[in-house]
């Protein structure tokens, strides 16, 4: 399996102290370096550029040819150079969050998961807490999806848990 990730999901995650889950889930996880530049950026929070500048070894960064992909949308450096790689790579997924990128990813028929999807899978495999880990994104500056979608998710995880006998 190959996964991809523009810079939000990688963020966020480490932001809240759940980027564990990206190891756990996928193994490896392979960045432009576009993408490596944002988590570093002036504006980015401090630990994640701690957390960047000191990435584990399976976080790989790698360059991105850029002639592989022409956006339909205007997109940033980091986006086009993820999606440049992951045309590259013949990626399985890509994980980005913009919704209107995500349809980059359905012309291009790569299949894509975002930072919410990702934390349910991990809660699934009780890699977190699902509960505390949409808390916490409630505290981050992250573009929260649609309250209706966030209050499903927590409650097909309470059914799981209730159907497998966690309190």
């Amino acid at each position: 399996m190959i996964i991809v990730s523009d810079t939000t999901p990688i963020r966020y995650l480490v932001e809240i102290e759940e980027v564990h889950i990206l190891k756990e889930l996928f193994g490896k996880v392979i960045i432009p370096q576009a993408v490596f530049n944002e988590l570093q950026h002036p504006k980015t929070p401090q630990p994640v550029k701690d957390w960047a500048a000191n990435h584990p070894d399976w976080l790989e960064v790698r360059q991105a040819d850029i002639s592989l992909f022409t956006p339909q949308r205007n997109l940033d450096a980091g986006e086009i150079e993820a999606f440049a790689l992951a045309v590259e790579l013949k990626a399985t997924v890509i994980l980005l969050d913009d919704r209107l990128v995500t349809q980059e990813a359905i012309r291009l028929n790569i299949a894509f998961l975002g930072t919410f999807t990702i934390l349910e899978e991990a809660a699934k495999k009780d890699l977190l807490d699902l509960p505390n880990a949409v808390r916490k994104m409630r505290q981050t500056s992250f573009r929260l999806p649609p309250e209706q979608r966030i209050q499903t998710m927590l409650e097909r995880d309470r059914q799981r848990k209730q159907d497998a006998g966690i309190t």
